[in-house]
């Protein structure tokens, strides 16, 4: 049988990058907030953790893609906060959003983590930011780390 590898929560000396949404705000603040605390709990130096605001969902895409082509980060976080309205508005934004941060990593090998949460209603959101259900973003820093760790290992 051959060995197993998997990554661990350890962030000593790895740099992230975090691409925040500005839409929906009272929102993607809490997902950052969330995210920021998990990197330092688990050993990432603050000073390592770059923060970059985009408009909205649809550019964070475009801007981890730039950050990945930079090279500058072990791993990017992609936060932000889409909830459903009257219009397919949700539906376009939500796919497109999820379609463009895939690709990312996919085509540049950089871990790039989807952690934006869509929901049906703003207590959801809110449930989701770190009230009842706990904080999206922090469970996207997770996965960030034990994504770079892994690969770590696998290179």
């Amino acid at each position: 049988m051959g060995k197993t590898f998997e990554g661990n929560l350890v962030g000593n000396n790895k740099t992230f990058g975090i691409v925040v949404s500005r839409f929906n705000s009272f929102i993607t603040k809490r997902l950052l907030e969330g995210a920021q605390d998990c990197f330092v709990r688990h050993g990432v130096n603050a000073n390592n953790i770059d923060v970059f605001w985009v408009p909205g969902a649809c550019e964070l895409p475009i801007t981890a893609m730039r950050l990945a082509k930079n090279a500058k980060h072990d791993g990017i976080i992609c936060l932000g906060s889409v909830i459903r309205g009257e219009t397919p508005h949700f539906d376009y934004v939500s796919n497109e959003s999820a379609k463009g941060i895939s690709e990312v990593g996919l085509k540049t090998g950089i871990p790039t983590i989807y952690g934006v949460i869509t929901t049906e209603t703003l207590e959801q959101a809110i449930d989701r930011a770190g009230a009842r259900v706990g904080n999206k973003g922090a469970e996207a820093a997770l996965t960030a780390l034990e994504m770079v760790n892994l690969f770590d290992e696998i290179d």
